[in-house]
């Protein structure tokens, strides 16, 4: 078994990662991205890296092979936006609900593939994990089911940074998020708005 000081869920590109992939220099470090053209960004970049592991599985709350979708790599430029890119997604609506006037996202902007969805569970099993630093989750919308599933009394993570805004939907907030919060909270996790989007839990630390 192995401590990993990093384990993101949803890595994109690694572009917004590099300043904490940096801060974890001398610890395992765990990349997770099942959108093609991001993976193969980042198996290039971290090639030589002994200590970064790139799992190319989508994390869900069952093991099952599904549809993924997201949008194509050649629709990202006509569409303008930098982070169409990361948008991947077990629903497909949820990738056509950003549609705005600055976003014109159709039907065939998306490409579906079938692909291998793992628990958080088997992830840990199958990378040997024994404890997380922190753990980093960004999975447009299935946030929900994964932290749903995380045992915190079975793993020890002192950090977990996750995005809120699509838990009851897209860019929808509401009674999952609460179960969620409450969930962190009853395992001695404080936590942390950090934004408009994203949420901090943090480990208390146990007085003895």
């Amino acid at each position: 078994m192995k401590d990993f000081g990093l384990v993101v869920i949803g890595a994109h590109f690694g572009v917004w990662l590099e300043e904490e992939i940096s801060s974890y220099t001398d610890q395992n470090i765990l990349l997770v991205e099942p959108v093609p053209y991001n993976l193969k960004i980042l198996e290039e970049k971290y090639l030589s890296s002994k200590n970064i592991i790139i799992c190319k599985n989508a994390i869900f709350s069952q093991n099952k092979n599904e549809n993924f979708y997201f949008v194509k790599e050649k629709s990202i430029h006509k569409l303008g936006k930098h982070w169409a890119s990361g948008i991947g997604s077990f629903d497909k609506n949820h990738i056509l609900n950003h549609r705005s006037k600055r976003f014109a996202i159709k039907d065939d902007d998306i490409e579906e593939i079938k692909i291998e969805f793992i628990t958080f569970d088997k992830l840990v099993d199958e990378y040997l994990i024994k404890s997380i630093d922190k753990l980093q989750i960004d999975i447009e919308g299935a946030e929900y089911e994964v932290l749903r599933s995380i045992d915190l009394k079975k793993i020890n993570i002192n950090k977990i940074l996750f995005e809120s805004k699509h838990f009851d939907g897209t860019f929808k907030e509401g009674k999952k998020l609460q179960e969620i919060k409450k969930k962190f909270i009853s395992n001695n996790y404080r936590l942390v708005q950090l934004d408009k989007e994203n949420i901090l839990a943090e480990k208390k630390l146990s007085i003895v």
